[in-house]
């Protein structure tokens, strides 16, 4: 997923939780802006990131038990409940013991031990409450479902915070533009040469998954059933567009399964996704224009 074309104004790229970004701002914006800017995703990563040994939720998978919950525990845990209940169970925040068992560990072993169900009563097992992020018994929680939007959203709201006027910020996928309108290709899952069509975001957010991202072994990739511990296998890529990223990642997750078009109605989602045949569908009222 990337923009036709460059758009004007400065842009600030650099490297952050293994992703390329780039913030695009009507003016440039300061050095304090951009410390503040790399300190909010690193405290993000701090907090929610598998593959740090110090994270908070390495901790819990370690067996602490409760940590101190991060500002966001809340928002994350209640737009997962929703998934979870839109996708019958096939999404769940639990999910990185799974990950790990199937090689994508905090090492990238990449070595698969075989499919295993994620917990199905996640919703009791973690929690936020009193201040607290509690896991009981211990799990590796895994927020890529919705965490890189997430971070998308606190990012845009420190940039607005220093400057003014037209702002997009993109993370390779996940991308949120304030201001100006935006024309953004969907980028072919199985040729990143190609688009399967265009969609112009203005005051919105857009966010992309696809299977060909994070591949390893034999049809292994990063979307798995929670249900089964198996990856996906219908669907091979989502773009979805809400009023913010954390929303729009929820809904590009959620397409890979039975009723995620629902909750995508249900919040006022615009969204297209890829079947593995190369069929295309769409949202209803799609204003995406599409090359079918």
């Amino acid at each position: 997923m990337a923009p036709e074309a460059d758009r004007a104004g400065d842009a600030w790229s650099f490297e952050a939780i293994g992703t390329r970004w780039q913030v695009e701002t009507g003016e440039p914006l300061s050095e304090e802006a951009q410390r503040e800017v790399r300190a909010i995703i690193d405290r993000f990563d701090a907090e929610w990131s598998r593959f740090r040994p110090d994270s908070l939720v390495s901790q819990l998978a370690r067996g602490a038990g409760w940590v101190s919950a991060p500002a966001d525990a809340d928002t994350l845990l209640a737009v997962y409940a929703d998934l979870s209940a839109a996708t019958s169970g096939a999404v769940n925040p639990l999910i990185g013991d799974v990950l790990e068992r199937r090689g994508y560990d905090s090492a990238y072993s990449f070595v698969d031990h075989g499919p295993v169900a994620a917990a199905k009563n996640w919703q009791e097992q973690v929690r936020a409450t009193d201040g607290r992020l509690v896991l009981d018994p211990p799990a590796t929680i895994d927020v890529g479902a919705i965490g890189k939007g997430r971070l998308v959203d606190l990012v845009l709201a420190c940039v607005r915070r220093h400057v003014g006027g037209d702002i997009v910020v993109d993370a390779s996928g996940d991308l949120a533009a304030r201001g100006t309108a935006v024309r953004v290709a969907l980028e072919h899952p199985y040729d990143t040469t190609r688009a399967v069509g265009v969609i112009e975001l203005e005051d919105a957010a857009l966010c992309a998954s696809a299977v060909n991202r994070r591949v390893w072994g034999d049809g292994l990739h990063h979307v798995l059933d929670a249900r089964t511990g198996a990856p996906v296998e219908r669907f091979a890529a989502t773009w979805a567009v809400a009023s913010d990223a954390l929303h729009a990642d929820a809904i590009a997750t959620a397409l890979f399964f039975d009723g995620g078009p629902e909750l995508a109605h249900a919040w006022g989602a615009d969204w297209v996704r890829m079947t593995t045949d190369g069929r295309l569908q769409w949202a209803p009222d799609s204003k995406a224009e599409l090359f079918t």
